[in-house]
């Protein structure tokens, strides 16, 4: 699917059928944001055509190199970008590719993504706010960014209330709670490689001589204050949840030891009883009490004393 977005007088509109541009030459040069979603072999072969513009694979545009994150031509820039996808299967990071030659921007993604969904919405409300392609691309990652930021937010708290569940309601779920805390750090590891990537961008993109927009210049430095301090946070993350797992791991041992002590004390309460039914159980024909009428249940006494005993022991020493 395509969207062109295209200026005409004060008016912003939206067209998504090709002949439109066969019918109207004038809109191919009005246009300042193209969106490709899931684009066509078709598709893309017009836009080439149309936009004189090579495309980059989809694998080409996944390349984690710099070299190929960001690069510079005579007429263009090519960027690919990370915009982080969070849902109930987990997180993972999806290329975006932009191309900007002249004043109109290019993206081709290949996931539904709310940031495009928001920025469409911004700029039908105030489309002389953003004038060019760099503009729009500047605000789609602003975009992105504050969504970054919330998801940080919201996993922060997370593991506050993952710790207070440690601390307070632990019930044996081992598993479950490794789980979640691995399920965190993978989300923070995106974020952080997420923010990384904006930044490398976004510096590249505020060095280059193919804009000369004070304010648009400033807006990027603002982005790049926020992307450290948010980089700062997933790192304070970690760290919590390094932390939580070793919090874990503690009281993780404390009630294995707790079990461990509990069996060592039933051990060394049958232990002495155990030992006076073994020597009343010897078949030796001299033996004081077997002949005994009150032998059986002298042993018996003997037997619940000494296993009385350590228990008192435990006890008064606060053992048990």
């Amino acid at each position: 699917m395509i969207r062109c977005f295209f200026r005409n007088s004060n008016k912003l509109e939206v067209i998504t059928d090709f002949n439109d541009f066969y019918e109207d030459e004038d809109k191919k040069d009005k246009v300042v944001w193209l969106d490709m979603l899931l684009p066509t072999h078709a598709e893309i072969s017009f836009v080439e055509e149309t936009f004189g513009i090579d495309f980059p694979t989809k694998q080409e545009s996944e390349e984690i190199e710099t070299s190929s994150r960001y690069w510079e031509e005579d007429k263009k820039i090519e960027i690919n970008s990370f915009f982080l996808i969070s849902n109930e299967e987990g997180a993972h990071n999806e290329t975006v590719s932009f191309i900007l030659q002249g004043n109109l921007l290019i993206s081709i993604r290949y996931k539904e993504l709310r940031a495009f969904e928001e920025f469409s919405k911004r700029f039908f409300y105030a489309p002389r706010e953003f004038k060019n392609g760099y503009y729009i691309f500047s605000q789609l990652l602003d975009i992105r960014i504050d969504a970054d930021a919330d998801i940080i937010e919201k996993l922060s708290k997370d593991i506050t209330r993952l710790r207070k569940h440690v601390f307070t309601d632990y019930a044996n779920d081992d598993e479950e709670i490794l789980e979640k805390i691995s399920a965190l750090e993978d989300l923070n590891m995106n974020i952080r490689e997420n923010l990384t990537d904006k930044q490398r961008i976004l510096t590249s993109f505020l060095k280059s001589t193919k804009y000369d927009d004070s304010s648009l210049r400033g807006d990027i430095v603002i982005m790049l204050k926020d992307i450290k301090s948010l980089i700062d946070y997933t790192e304070f993350n970690f760290e919590r949840l390094d932390y939580l797992q070793n919090i874990f791991i503690g009281v993780l041992s404390i009630e294995q030891n707790k079990v461990i002590k509990i069996f060592t004390i039933v051990n060394v309460i049958f232990l002495p009883p155990t030992l006076i039914a073994s020597i009343y159980g010897m078949n030796f024909k001299i033996m004081p009490e077997l002949d005994w009428s009150y032998g059986y249940a002298f042993s018996l006494a003997l037997m619940v004393i000494s296993a009385i005993t350590p228990i008192a022991i435990f006890k008064k020493k606060g053992w048990i």
